[in-house]
This record gives C-alpha cells, sequence and structure tokens, in this order.
C-alpha cells in the first residue's frame, strides 16, 4: 500500500506556488483521488512551452479546453489550431451535469460554468477571418527552407529577392515569384544576368515545380494580402479576458506542407514582432497546436531546425508553445527537450511497436516513488493525466496522476448559426477578409513583356517593310540591267545594227524614190 500521506505531502508542496496559478485537477493514488490535493500550473511558467500526449479518446481536446479557459480568465490571450473541428464550445456556457459535479466534489473544487471570447480564424474556405502572408514577409532564407531547396536554388531565390527589391517590385503571391523566375529566365536573362550572374533555366525550372506542389495544396490562397497583423491575437475583450483565436482546419488534414508553412511563418511573425520580454508574470501569448504531428512529418531537415530555433528563442518575446498530440515520440527531440511541463493521458498497447512506444513515453518523466509509470500509462481513465511542470523556479514538479477538472465551457461544437451570430460580431472579419490584388510583379513584369513583344513586333513589321522595298527596288534594278545587258553583248550588237541598217536601207530607197519623182516633176 502506498503512503498516502507523504504523497499528499509531497504534492502539496510541489504544487504550492505564491503567484497566480491554472488548476488542473486533483492528485490520484492508488487510483484514487486526493480531495484538496490540487495539480496546478503556475502563471509565470505558461511561456516554458508544453505537451499535451495520448491516444484518441483519452481527453486530451478537453485539456486543451480546460486551460485555454483558464488562460482567458485570467487576462492571457489563446490561439488554438483546431484541426478535428471540436473546439468552437469554448465559447458557450456548460449546461453541466450530475457527473461533473461528482468529478468535481472528488477535487475539492466548486464547479462554475463559463464561456470565453472567440474569434474564428481561417487558412481555407472555412468561415472566419482569412489569415494571409505575403512572399516578401518570409523573405528568402524561410522561404527557401519551406521549398526544400538546395544551396543553389536558394542562391537564386536570394537574387530573386533582391532583385525585386532593386527594381521596387512587390512579391505580394505565389504567382508574383514564378513570374519573376520566369522573366530571370527569359525576357529579363540579359538584364539579371549583367547585373546578378548567370543562372540555370533547370534550378528555376525546379523551383517552380516546388511551387506547384505548394499551390496545390493551397498555398495560393494563403499568400497574397491583407498581411495578418499577429498582435489582432493578443487582444482583450471589454471584461479584460483574453481573446481565444480558434484557427479553424478541418479541411486542412490532407495539407501538412500548408498547415507547417503557416506554423512557421506565423511563428517567424511573432518573433520578429513582439519585443523581448524577460520573465513576465503571465504569457503575453499562448499557442495551442493540435494534430502536432502534421507540423514536423515529412518536414525537411533544414525546416526543423528552423522550427527548433524559433521554439527555443520565443519563450523570450512572452510566448508559450503546447503541442498537442497523440505521442511524444511525435514530436523531435530537439524539440520534446524544450517543453517543460507535460500532461500524458492514456496510451494503448495493441501492438509491440506500441508497447515500444509506451517504454520510450515513460522515459520522458520524473521517476516516481508512487507510480509505476511504464504500466500506469495503459491504465490512465478517460479524463485522468499523468503531469508534470516546472515550479515558479523552474524545477519539474513530482509527477501527478490527475483526475482532470471538468471544462467549464460545452464540451460540444457549435452549430452553424452560433458560429454564424459569432463571426457577424467579429471585430477584424471584414479587415482581412476584404481582397486586395493590387499592382506588383505580376503585373508590372507583365506589362513589360506585353511592351517587349509590341516593339519585337513593331521590329519585325519594319524589317518585312524595308525587305519588301528591297525586293521591288532591286526587281526594278534587274529589268533595266537586263536590256542594257542584252543590248551591250556581241550578238546585240549584231542584232541592232542588222535592223539599223535594214531600217536605214529603206530609208535611203525610199528617198531615192521621191529625189526620182521630185526631177521627173521638173520636166
Amino acid at each position: 500500500m502506498t503512503d498516502k500521506v507523504k504523497f499528499i505531502e509531497d504534492i502539496n508542496s510541489g504544487y504550492t506556488f505564491k503567484g497566480s496559478s491554472i488548476i488542473l485537477g486533483g492528485a490520484m493514488v492508488d487510483k484514487e483521488c486526493q480531495t484538496n490535493s490540487l495539480v496546478k500550473i503556475p502563471m509565470k511558467m505558461m511561456n516554458r512551452h508544453g505537451l499535451i500526449a495520448g491516444a484518441t479518446g483519452s481527453g486530451k481536446t478537453k485539456t486543451l479546453q480546460i486551460l485555454a479557459e483558464q488562460l482567458s480568465t485570467n487576462s492571457v490571450p489563446v490561439l488554438l489550431m483546431d484541426i478535428k473541428g471540436d473546439l468552437s464550445g469554448i465559447a458557450a456556457e456548460s449546461p453541466g451535469h450530475p457527473k461533473i459535479d461528482e468529478r468535481h466534489e472528488k477535487i475539492g473544487l466548486p464547479f462554475d460554468a463559463g464561456t470565453s471570447p472567440v474569434e474564428f480564424l481561417t487558412l481555407s474556405d472555412e468561415k472566419g477571418a482569412r489569415l494571409r502572408a505575403t512572399v516578401t514577409e518570409f523573405g528568402p532564407v524561410l522561404f527557401s527552407k519551406i521549398l526544400d531547396l538546395t544551396d543553389t536554388q536558394s542562391g537564386i531565390v536570394a537574387v530573386a529577392f533582391k532583385y525585386c527589391d532593386d527594381k521596387s517590385l512587390p512579391l505580394l503571391d505565389l504567382k508574383d515569384f514564378r513570374k519573376v523566375l520566369q522573366w530571370m529566365t527569359g525576357e529579363g536573362k540579359k538584364e539579371v544576368q549583367g547585373e546578378y550572374g548567370r543562372m540555370s533555366t533547370a534550378s528555376t525550372g525546379a523551383i517552380i515545380r516546388k511551387i506547384v506542389v505548394l499551390e496545390q495544396q493551397g498555398a495560393d490562397i494563403f499568400f497574397g494580402e491583407r498581411s495578418f497583423d499577429v498582435d489582432d491575437l493578443i487582444r482583450l475583450d471589454e471584461n479584460g479576458k483574453g481573446m481565444v483565436s480558434i484557427l479553424r482546419l478541418t479541411d486542412i488534414q490532407d495539407k501538412p506542407k500548408l498547415f507547417s508553412t503557416f506554423m512557421l511563418q506565423m511563428l517567424a511573425e511573432v518573433y520578429a514582432t513582439f519585443p523581448e520580454e524577460g520573465d513576465l508574470e503571465q504569457p503575453k501569448l499562448v499557442i495551442f497546436i493540435d494534430e502536432a504531428h502534421l507540423v514536423f512529418q515529412n518536414a525537411s531537415k533544414a525546416l526543423l531546425e528552423q522550427i527548433e530555433a524559433i521554439v527555443k528563442l520565443i519563450r523570450s518575446k512572452g510566448v508559450g508553445l503546447f503541442f498537442v498530440t497523440q505521442n511524444p515520440t511525435d514530436i523531435p527531440d530537439a524539440v520534446l527537450g524544450q517543453l517543460g511541463m507535460k500532461i500524458q493521458h492514456a496510451l494503448r498497447a495493441f501492438t509491440a511497436k506500441d508497447r515500444k512506444a509506451i517504454k520510450l513515453s515513460a522515459q520522458n518523466y520524473p521517476d516516481s516513488d508512487y507510480y509505476d509509470v511504464e504500466k500506469l500509462l495503459t491504465e490512465l481513465g478517460i479524463g485522468e493525466a499523468l503531469v508534470t511542470v516546472l515550479n515558479e523556479k523552474g524545477i519539474p514538479t513530482p509527477l501527478a496522476h490527475t483526475m482532470l477538472r471538468a471544462p467549464q465551457s460545452r464540451m460540444d461544437i457549435l452549430v452553424d448559426k452560433e458560429i454564424n451570430a459569432i463571426i457577424k460580431k467579429s471585430m477584424i472579419m471584414k479587415k482581412y477578409n476584404e481582397e486586395i490584388d493590387r499592382e506588383s510583379a505580376y503585373e508590372v513584369l507583365n506589362e513589360k513583356i506585353e511592351l517587349s513583344q509590341q516593339k519585337e513586333h513593331q521590329a519585325e513589321l519594319k524589317k518585312q517593310q524595308e525587305k519588301a522595298t528591297k525586293v521591288t527596288t532591286r526587281s526594278r534594278r534587274g529589268e533595266k540591267s537586263m536590256i542594257e545587258k542584252v543590248a551591250s553583248s556581241s550578238a546585240g550588237k549584231t542584232i541592232i545594227r542588222e535592223v539599223t541598217r535594214g531600217l536605214l536601207g529603206a530609208l535611203g530607197i525610199r528617198t531615192s524614190r521621191r529625189r526620182r519623182r521630185n526631177r521627173n516633176s521638173w520636166f
């Protein structure tokens, strides 16, 4: 039998914090909840990043919902990646249930229903304020990493960006960038090569093909204007609650390239825009990335390195990241090592591979005198989790088998009518859903190409006219020279002489006859 007294003392000392905190639930030992042994997360440590893991149906989404609504209540804005479409209920109050009351009685925490202010965002055709970014905002380095380019291809991308900067050509969307590449190896080849050196048409062709792949996953909708201002993620409502921005991604599960592109750009923009904050009493923004394996699967080495770097650095901007996935092994080790808080729901051992994964997962948690972690991972009930966080000094807390509190909001999705009502009240919908297609590199270069083609056409017409004139002149000169040529030839001279003699002879005969007639007329 476990020493429950010692366990309760350890939990209460490990999870007692001076500052404000989020209550997750009540600690459990021997599968029984110990009333009033509350498991908490210090608000000050919510920018140290975290992991929520567990098998399908184990309660990950509700845990995410609990954290988001508690952060919002404490005036911390939240961004949720809603890939399964089951987080919209945070905008509606929980109707309550006897089982919820029973759970909270065991925990020793009264249940209060509540809501959070919600803003819906979208990357695709879902309802909500549309998120966009321009190609220029990515920059050549990040854009090359997203496309997984070679060093040579990355060099061409850098030249394309430099050329557009020098010529004041706005790079807004993918068709702009594609047109620039075509210009650099087509009509503008001489101009570009003269200033920046030669570029391989094979390399530019490979880049264009990778852009087409990105477009086929819907990136042509994401790239463009108006660019989303990340400051709109850190708003408070009129009651001082943090805005919960829900990015609806239910139609993007088969487009991991677009999802990772968006995530990387947004994190890079947050890092570049937000000022250095140091250690705040609470974060400025917390981001929950559901189905996090979509960010990392099939990602290139360069892209993974970029994500790892941002995860390490963004904490100083007052931003916390929580990755939500089925198994901790879905997260690269370099990123997993940066996650100070871990909430582990049940894992299922259906195969030998599953058992091996569970053994590896158990090694991610602190050793415990009270739990056989590897065994307990397969025995956790729905709404239960193993929890370890960082205390206010950054030290990991004791591992606690926790009965999680129930969400204060509805544990179900909103219907279309309710979603439409929220969208109608949106403060940013009109701002970002306005379609803008101002003159950019595509239009400017197309105009140059048209002018170039017109000049070439006019030059060709002029050349044809000159050629026709020369032919006519030569033809006329050819006729005159032929007569002269015949006349000057020996045969021609003979003919002319004979004709002349004939004519003169005829004239002589006629003259003699006239003279004889004239003489006879005297008599």
